[in-house]
């Protein structure tokens, strides 16, 4: 390891006084140096969160001793935490079905290195992308899955899904408005790494072509969410919402345009801050130190 590795650590435990003292304490004992650090204590909760950069300029103790020692304080606190190498990009799978707005989006922003990540395969139940993946040197996996398949169907092809993961060391799993609902087995197993869009500003309209819906109902607020995939359908914990005002001079091509942009830029952020390591889970919320 060099004398400039640098590390991500983040926590959550029940706030008490003391804790950033001894994070800092413990790093400096180790020749760390601090690059930026973010806390947040929830008087809510009495939950206390923490996101520290920092880069060992000294005496580097390799990352596997880094824990271990860091182990010993974190019990003392009852500490929920994680230890990341700042260098390394984590990988990511991105799900789509036939709308690719989000998956030209991302694929652009990895391209031109707005997104710390390493796309390592794109999966999708149809075959509209190929060509956009290869276009960018990323293996597309057609999985295709026909409306109202038995459930037999549905396991066999997250089967396929679930061996991508695995085989390819999979750290996030994206769905870039990809059109199917996953099984409670397969949220259940990508807890904490799945990132999902969607219309959270139009509740209402659900269904095919909501942003038609809303044009119908005049609506001068249209948005989207992106959030944690759980069992509970588009009920996960929120990372980022954005919105932007429209009005009744627009059609609902328009409306959908505005829309699918307002995604792009909401999915992306979700994203980097994600791969950042900026989120720490506060129950059923999210703390995002940006």
């Amino acid at each position: 390891m060099t004398t400039e590795h640098s590390f991500i650590l983040t926590l959550s435990c029940a706030d008490r006084p003391g804790i950033v003292h001894a994070v800092s304490g413990f790093l400096f004992e180790r020749g760390a140096n601090i690059l930026d650090s973010a806390q947040f204590g929830d008087r809510y909760t009495g939950e206390f969160f923490m996101r520290v950069h920092f880069q060992q300029i000294g005496g580097d103790p390799g990352e596997q001793k880094l824990r271990a020692d860091f182990g010993t304080l974190a019990e003392t606190f009852g500490m929920r935490w994680q230890l990341h190498d700042a260098n390394v990009k984590p990988r990511v799978l991105i799900m789509v079905s036939k709308i690719g707005h989000c998956l030209n989006d991302l694929l652009f922003r990895h391209r031109t290195g707005q997104l710390p990540i390493e796309i390592a395969a794109i999966v999708s139940n149809h075959k509209d992308f190929y060509q956009l993946a290869a276009s960018y040197n990323v293996p597309f996996h057609h999985f295709p899955l026909a409306a109202g398949a038995p459930e037999s169907a549905k396991a066999a092809q997250e089967a396929k899904i679930i061996e991508i993961v695995d085989a390819e060391a999979i750290d996030l799993v994206v769905l870039a408005r990809y059109m199917q609902i996953l099984s409670p087995a397969l949220c259940k197993r990508l807890e904490g790494r799945a990132i999902n869009i969607h219309h959270s500003f139009l509740p209402s309209f659900k269904g095919a072509k909501p942003y038609y819906q809303a044009f119908d109902r005049g609506v001068k607020l249209i948005g989207a969410t992106a959030h944690y995939v759980t069992g509970d359908l588009d009920e996960g914990p929120i990372i980022e919402q954005e919105v932007e005002r429209v009005d009744h001079g627009m059609d609902p091509e328009q409306l959908t345009a505005i829309g699918r942009d307002v995604e792009c830029v909401t999915l992306a952020r979700a994203v980097k801050w994600h791969v950042e390591h900026r989120i720490v889970l506060n129950g059923h919320k999210t703390v995002v130190f940006r």
